[in-house]
């Protein structure tokens, strides 16, 4: 265990043990990192009331965080397993789209920034939901791709799915190539020549071209 430790520290993991005392790194027989334990949190909002709660979870930690998200598993069923939770088929937690789960995460590249930015807002809609029932509290987008693709509007400062498709789509190509085409803002000029551009600039530090190749297969 100390030599997975010490892998991990610039990423964080005595910090974010030491905040979650109750987790534990376990033996896997996967490159992944793995944590399990019960996950205690304290959150609120502005126009939600404060919520103390706890999840017994399992973390996933890719050899490439924080350029690859964690994958998070319940392993104790308070979390009914289906879309209107947030569920995916393999039984993973639905933390947000992926392309914003690496935004956040280029923002607070951490184990403890992961908790805070990604899992900790979806347990606290989750544990709002179970207590209330309703909506969850922050707005909800359609679980799945049409989900994603529509967060991917909204990341990305568009207007339409098309827009968005079309914009996962350059970013799988190479720039020099990409920019000769017509933007996916709709300004009518090259991508090129569009302060669009800019914004793209950012989205390809977080992933490689392939990657975005298979986010846009997985949206259609």
């Amino acid at each position: 265990m100390a030599s997975i430790i010490c892998d991990y520290k610039v990423f964080g993991l005595l910090e974010f043990l030491q905040i979650h005392p109750r987790m534990v790194v376990r033996p896997t027989s996967e490159q992944e990192l793995n944590i399990e334990g019960q996950f205690d949190f304290t959150a609120s909002s502005k126009k939600h009331e404060r919520i103390t709660d706890s999840y017994q979870l399992r973390i996933l930690v890719p050899p490439l965080f924080p350029r690859e998200v964690p994958t998070v598993y319940e392993t104790q069923s308070r979390i009914p397993k289906n879309g209107s939770y947030h569920v995916n088929s393999d039984g993973s937690l639905c933390l947000g789209s992926p392309l914003r789960m690496l935004w956040k995460l280029a923002k607070a590249p951490s184990l403890e920034g992961f908790a805070d930015k990604c899992l900790i807002p979806y347990l606290f809609a989750i544990s709002h939901k179970l207590s209330h029932g309703g909506d969850l509290p922050f707005g909800e987008l359609a679980h799945g791709s049409p989900g994603e693709l529509m967060d991917y509007v909204k990341l990305f400062g568009l207007e339409t799915l098309d827009q968005a498709r079309t914009t996962l789509c350059y970013l799988g190509m190479k720039k020099r190539r990409a920019n000769k085409l017509p933007c996916a803002c709709g300004c009518g000029q090259r991508l090129g020549r569009c302060r669009f551009n800019a914004k793209l600039k950012k989205f390809r530090q977080l992933a490689d071209r392939s990657w975005f190749r298979a986010i846009l297969l997985y949206t259609k």
